[in-house]
């Protein structure tokens, strides 16, 4: 391959979601709250912004990062009024302008935008539906099913039972945006709480973010998380909150979140994501000690449950492998003698720090296989003793349909190979992975039980679906 993308096996969040209502330079903030949350997806971006009351909605939108997307003069372009913005990576679905979010429509001459974080497991019983009433998608997003189900009820009322009317029909998990004609910006979330929403304050301005490490860049005050199935309608009156039409009989908040996907500067749910992971890692400790000479972490996945593991085992903590923070999206692979090198171009070890060393890595998650595989493979080559692989979370055994990018069980190198197996395919001394009950505990929360989705560790899924239909309806 001439110029190839660097594929990284690591598990993927499908997106990240900002909105902020009325103020002068939404569109510069907005970038800004998208590149705070830049880990969410990082396969295009975009923002949209409504000028005045009833104003025609104007957008920036492209593939890439955020900072290769946008520039000041698309900034000031689209500068004033009200903005919503999205990161995004896809799950499935083309990865292509067209997809890009946020996605907006045009109705009777009037303007509405939606940006979305989740999946819609109902999605292609809607859209076959809706088709055979006559509409007509631009798009494979799920998202594009919510907005035809909001103008298709706007038609008969306002916007406030349009929102509640077309949420009432969809199923699955979101996070949401709406961006309406006036200017409102309305913020959803699912009945189950599968992916995070949180409300802020900017100088008076209400903000929106998947996470708080937004408001933290842009220097805003967190309000508090949205509830789960809450709406919030902000306009010119202040902020109304809603509830959902129909209520789940407990919280599914994705325990993945703490584990992976979230920045660890953010709190979700009133808990810190960087001391859970640490507790994570304490209690990992306390489950599967093991003598060594160090623990070290694959950078920078397995950091923060790493120093939580060396603390709890009173063994040092070490940074074995290097990252280089400086690689591209795409490289010119050198040679094909040079194998590998899409795995060593982003870590290189400390030769003197591990060889003739027995460690102990410290993952957060085992999805494939293939890159912990190498990565072991090129430091028995340097010479390290022993190695013992600590997994600060269950075994993935289950494909995920509520927005995670492992959507059958074929991906999932835990669902076919045993612990021992596993190990050996892996060429480790030693495999552990965090209990179910371990990682419930270490959460630190009340009833965990009630609180999260563990659905890819136990099979257990709160939302029912179909899965011969849930990789076509993914963002």
């Amino acid at each position: 391959m001439d110029n190839p993308r660097i594929e990284n096996e690591r598990p993927k969040d499908e997106c990240g979601v900002f909105g902020l209502y009325r103020h002068t330079e939404a569109a510069k903030i907005t970038y800004f709250g998208l590149y705070a949350l830049q880990h969410r997806g990082q396969e295009s971006a975009g923002i949209s912004v409504n000028r005045g009351v009833n104003d025609k909605i104007f957008s920036h939108k492209g593939m890439g990062l955020v900072p290769e997307i946008f520039n000041i003069e698309d900034l000031e372009r689209i500068e004033g009024g009200s903005a919503i913005g999205h990161v995004r990576y896809s799950t499935t679905g083309d990865s292509v302008i067209t997809n890009a979010q946020p996605f907006v429509v045009n109705h009777r001459h009037r303007s509405y935008a939606v940006a979305h974080n989740g999946n819609l497991v109902n999605a292609h019983i809607l859209k076959e539906e809706l088709e055979e009433q006559g509409s007509i998608f631009q798009t494979t997003m799920d998202s594009e099913v919510f907005l035809h189900l909001f103008i298709k009820n706007l038609i008969k009322g306002d916007v406030e039972s349009a929102v509640l009317k077309a949420i009432s029909k969809i199923e699955g998990a979101y996070s949401m945006i709406l961006l309406t004609c006036k200017g409102e910006i309305i913020g959803m979330k699912d009945p189950n709480g599968f992916r995070p929403l949180s409300l802020g304050k900017l100088n008076g301005h209400y903000v929106l973010a998947s996470e708080t490490c937004a408001f933290d860049l842009i220097q805003a005050e967190f309000i508090r998380e949205l509830d789960p199935g809450e709406i919030v309608i902000i306009n010119e009156d202040g902020i109304k909150s809603i509830k959902h039409p129909k209520a789940a009989k407990h919280k599914s908040l994705c325990i993945f979140e703490y584990i992976y996907f979230a920045r660890p500067d953010s709190t979700i749910d009133g808990k810190n994501v960087y001391e859970m992971r640490k507790a994570l890692g304490r209690r990992l400790a306390k489950e599967a000690p093991v003598d060594a000479d160090l623990v070290m972490p694959f950078p920078d996945s397995g950091n923060y449950a790493a120093i939580g593991y060396a603390r709890e085992s009173g063994i040092p903590f070490e940074m074995g492998m290097i990252r280089n923070h400086y690689v591209g999206r795409s490289f010119i692979q050198p040679t094909q003698s040079m194998r590998d090198f899409t795995v060593r171009v982003k870590l290189n070890p400390v030769r003197e720090l591990i060889k003739g060393k027995d460690i102990i890595i410290i993952e957060d998650s085992i999805i494939r296989g293939t890159t912990a595989k190498t990565r072991v493979k090129a430091l028995r080559e340097l010479g390290v003793k022993k190695i013992h692989m600590r997994i600060s979370c269950p075994p993935h055994r289950f494909p995920c349909y509520y927005g995670i990018d492992f959507s059958s069980k074929g991906e999932l190198i835990a669902a076919k190979k045993s612990g021992d197996d596993l190990k050996d395919y892996l060429g480790l001394d030693s495999l552990h992975y965090l209990s179910i009950e371990g990682m419930m505990e270490a959460s630190g929360v009340n009833n965990p039980e009630k609180s999260f989705c563990k659905a890819c560790f136990d099979g257990d899924y709160p939302v029912p679906f179909d899965p011969k239909f849930t990789k076509q309806c993914m963002g």
